[in-house]
């Protein structure tokens, strides 16, 4: 059965993550718990993508795209060739990297010895995902750039009628930004029916939760008067996730609210509560105490 499959690689992706933030001093783990679920979803479950094209590991950096530079490339070869009948994947949050680069080597798109290129100079693996990096097409951030971007590739392929669809994956910082809503009233304006964004609502962002920095309001209310299909569902319910993705909107976008917890599947992390933008270790007896904490739930054992 697919909920299986997905429980597995959602389980792996939160373990490599886990593993990942251990040995290397610090990671993202309040994005890997919020995200997980819904991620491996759309991956096992959801997206129409064909067989990747690019190496399993990952290549070093090949320089900034150009006329004249023919070692250039984006990360986009990891979802497959984009062809007319083939989704897209467009990710917006690049610090999500690493959690995208877990699930990459779970769902079989990249080889687990990837990751020991994260972070390193030269390479293409990097810590906020790039366009080079695996899985990312485009230079995102948090900035809510991404989603005007990933407009553009709808619209020309609407026009070439193709049809697969534009799937982009955001964090809910980025409803603080005015992009975001320009963009809402553009998809509105063409109504653009053949992209679908998920946003991860789990309440925090780089300062703290969200709460703290900028209430957003009636988000899904916001959404509707933009035009938007929207769905307001519990981001770790695969199944109610894989059924909100299932839907074609007539006019406009199809927008998932995955409401999330970023402690999911790690309960420690409520202790270090509201700051968990990135978790690092202070101690030897802070990093000791996390880990046999959250390896316990993660693995069941001491």
């Amino acid at each position: 059965m697919w909920q299986n499959e997905v429980k597995k690689v959602a389980d792996g992706i939160r373990k490599r993550v886990f593993e990942h933030t251990i040995k290397n001093n610090g990671g993202y783990l309040s994005q890997t718990c919020s995200s997980a679920d819904f991620l491996a979803t759309l991956y096992v479950k959801t997206l129409n993508l064909g067989p990747g094209i690019a190496p399993a590991i990952p290549l070093p950096f090949g320089g900034v795209p150009s006329a004249t530079n023919s070692d250039s490339f984006t990360g986009a070869g990891y979802h497959g060739e984009a062809t007319p009948d083939r989704d897209r994947f467009i990710i917006s949050p690049a610090h999500y990297a690493l959690v995208i680069y877990a699930t990459l080597v779970e769902v079989g798109r990249m080889d687990p010895a990837g990751m020991e290129h994260f972070n390193k100079d030269g390479g293409s693996v990097e810590m906020i995902g790039a366009e080079h990096s695996p899985g990312m097409e485009v230079t995102n951030g948090s900035l809510a750039q991404t989603l005007s971007m990933a407009i553009g590739v709808a619209i020309a392929r609407k026009r070439r009628n193709h049809t697969g669809r534009v799937w982009v994956f955001c964090s809910d910082g980025e409803l603080q930004e005015g992009q975001t809503w320009e963009s809402f009233a553009l998809m509105n304006h063409l109504g653009l029916n053949n992209i679908a964004i998920i946003y991860d609502v789990n309440k925090q962002q780089c300062d703290g939760a969200m709460s703290s920095v900028q209430e957003l309001g009636p988000t899904a209310e916001k959404m509707k008067a933009f035009g938007a299909h929207v769905e307001d569902i519990d981001g770790h319910d695969i199944e109610a996730v894989a059924a909100a993705a299932e839907i074609r909107p007539e006019n406009g976008p199809l927008v998932i609210l995955a409401n999330t917890s970023p402690f999911e599947g790690m309960d420690f992390l409520k202790k270090r509560f509201p700051r968990l933008h990135y978790v690092r270790f202070k101690t030897a007896e802070e990093a000791e105490e996390l880990e046999k904490a959250i390896r316990c739930q993660l693995y069941g054992t001491n």
